[in-house]
C-alpha cells in the first residue's frame, strides 16, 4: 500500500483537482493545474523530447484527460476499447518528437501516460514512446495502470488522485503495490 505520507500528499489537492476537472471545456482542450505545479495537457515543446528514468518529458508528455468522463465510465468492462483511437500518423509523430527514427516490435509502445481506463485521453499530449527495457517499462506501467484503475473502482481511490499519481510518478506506486 502507498504510505500515508504520499498519499496525504495527493489527497491534500483533491478537492482543487476536482473543481478544476469539472471546469474544464474537453473542447478546448484540457489543461488541468494539479498540486506541485504539474500541469496535465498543456504541452510546452513539441520536439528534442527525452524520456528519463521510465518517465517521459513532461513538456512534451504532460498528460491529458478526457474531462468528462466519469467513474462509472471508465469501472464498465470493455470502456478503454471503445476510446481507443490513436492513429498510426500519431504515433509517427510521437516517435519523431523523442529523436526515434527506427525500433523493433516490441522495443517501445506509444502509451497513455494517464491510461484510458482512468480517464486519460488519446490526445498527443498524453502519448510518449515508453520502451519496454530497462525495466521497470511498459510492462510494468501496465500492472500500475490495472491496480489504480481497481482503486478507483472499488472507491478506494478518486479518479483525479488516480490520474494526478500516474502522470507524475508510476514508479512510486510500482515500487510501492502490493506484488
Amino acid at each position: 500500500m502507498f504510505s500515508r505520507k504520499y498519499l496525504g500528499r495527493v489527497i491534500s489537492g483533491s478537492l482543487f483537482i476536482v473543481v478544476v476537472l469539472a471546469a474544464c471545456n474537453p473542447s478546448a482542450g484540457t489543461v488541468t493545474p494539479q498540486p506541485g505545479g504539474h500541469v496535465i495537457g498543456q504541452r510546452t515543446k513539441t520536439s528534442d523530447c527525452v524520456s528519463q528514468n521510465a518517465l517521459p518529458d513532461t513538456a512534451c508528455s504532460p498528460g491529458a484527460i478526457f474531462a468528462d468522463v466519469t467513474k462509472d465510465q471508465i469501472c464498465v468492462p470493455g470502456y478503454s476499447k471503445s476510446v481507443r483511437d490513436v492513429p498510426d500518423s500519431v504515433k509517427n509523430q510521437v516517435f519523431a518528437e523523442y529523436g526515434i527514427s527506427s525500433h523493433t516490435t516490441g522495443e517501445y509502445e506509444v502509451d497513455h501516460l494517464i491510461s484510458l481506463e482512468l480517464g486519460g485521453s488519446n490526445g498527443i499530449a498524453n502519448l510518449w514512446p515508453e520502451p519496454a527495457e530497462p525495466r521497470p517499462g511498459f510492462h510494468e506501467k501496465d500492472k500500475v495502470e490495472n491496480y489504480l484503475h481497481k482503486q478507483v473502482c472499488d472507491g478506494a481511490m478518486s479518479m483525479a488522485d488516480a490520474q494526478y499519481i500516474i502522470a507524475t510518478d508510476w514508479l512510486s506506486v510500482y515500487k510501492q503495490m502490493p506484488k
